[in-house]
């Protein structure tokens, strides 16, 4: 799959849809958004979404999720506002029900941010314009299109390409493996014995590379995964919300740092990728991250790009720019 061209496919009609897990969508949709990713990276300024307003509903912090929805939504000629869930009578306990009708009043789109996956599906059961998820437990969605979007303008294509994912089996791992593998790329996920990704969407992504005719593996074995890597992929190992567990997890994933020495495994033009924020010296070495082989600044811009495509595709009243 080679996406290095210039104009954007229109055809993608998604217009209302929510987008909670890439599991709802096929392959063709992710590829016309991959598609619409590269135009608007390429032609960043539009009045697409002139009139629109997409309400960013936050009960975790952010940097990157929260300045490229607003970004992406003012160079596409909309508005974004910030709700903090205890800056609104989310916070105070009204239900997410009556929130979700609430604002659907008021606005175009909800992107939620949420640590609850459960949460997340109620608000869009009664939301009646499409809800993003910004984050969840489970799933990370408009990273995982960013992460695919990298990988295609450092290879020139998905299909083949092998990609290791080494620590956590989260929520960044569920996404990228299950879009990864959608798309056609060979995915590798090494975990910590107890860590490993949710087995319902471990046999998800098992299917979905199979239909792709790519291939999935699980392993506790970091210098295996990375064997034929073009892509190594980490996250931190705690979490927000996981503080508690910190010393568990240090203990737990000794020898599942990417370092030099991990990346020297790879194929010598491997890049490497973390969704941020890193903890150095934990995850991932200074060495690595700040190193020739290192894509995480082009891969975080690349949530802006991403994100636009996927408000374009939900919300624009045409599908053209």
């Amino acid at each position: 799959m080679n996406l290095m061209k210039t104009t954007m496919d229109t055809s993608l009609s998604i217009q209302g849809r929510h987008l909670l897990s890439w599991t709802d969508f096929s392959q063709s949709d992710v590829s016309k958004l991959l598609s619409m990713t590269q135009y608007l990276k390429e032609n960043p300024y539009s009045k697409a979404l002139s009139g629109k307003v997409l309400a960013l509903l936050f009960e975790k912090s952010s940097t990157r999720t929260r300045v490229s929805f607003e970004v992406g939504m003012t160079q596409m000629g909309g508005h974004a506002l910030y709700l903090n869930s205890n800056d609104i009578q989310l916070g105070r306990g009204e239900s997410i029900h009556d929130t979700a009708k609430v604002l659907s009043g008021y606005v175009d789109g909800i992107m939620y941010r949420t640590t609850s996956h459960e949460k997340l599906k109620e608000l869009s059961e009664h939301a009646t314009v499409p809800v993003i998820n910004g984050l969840c437990d489970l799933y990370h969605p408009c990273q995982a299109l960013a992460d695919l979007f990298t990988i295609v303008e450092l290879k020139g294509s998905l299909k083949g390409m092998n990609a290791a994912f080494i620590g956590d089996g989260n929520n960044v791992a569920h996404s990228f493996m299950i879009l990864a593998s959608m798309m056609g790329v060979n995915v590798k996920v090494a975990t910590p014995k107890g860590y490993e990704p949710d087995p319902a969407l471990v046999e998800k992504s098992m299917q979905l590379s199979k239909d792709a005719e790519g291939a999935f593996q699980l392993t506790h074995d970091p210098e295996e995964a990375v064997q034929n890597a073009d892509i190594i992929y980490t996250d931190v190992w705690t979490s927000m919300g996981q503080e508690e567990e910190t010393e568990k997890r240090l203990q737990a994933f000794e020898g599942f740092q990417v370092n030099e020495r991990l990346m020297s495994k790879a194929e010598p033009d491997a890049h490497f990728l973390h969704c941020l924020p890193a903890h150095r010296e934990e995850e991932v070495t200074t060495g690595v991250i700040d190193g020739p082989q290192s894509a995480v600044f082009q891969q975080a811009e690349n949530r802006l790009h991403a994100q636009k495509a996927i408000l374009q595709a939900l919300l624009a009243s045409e599908n053209i720019l």
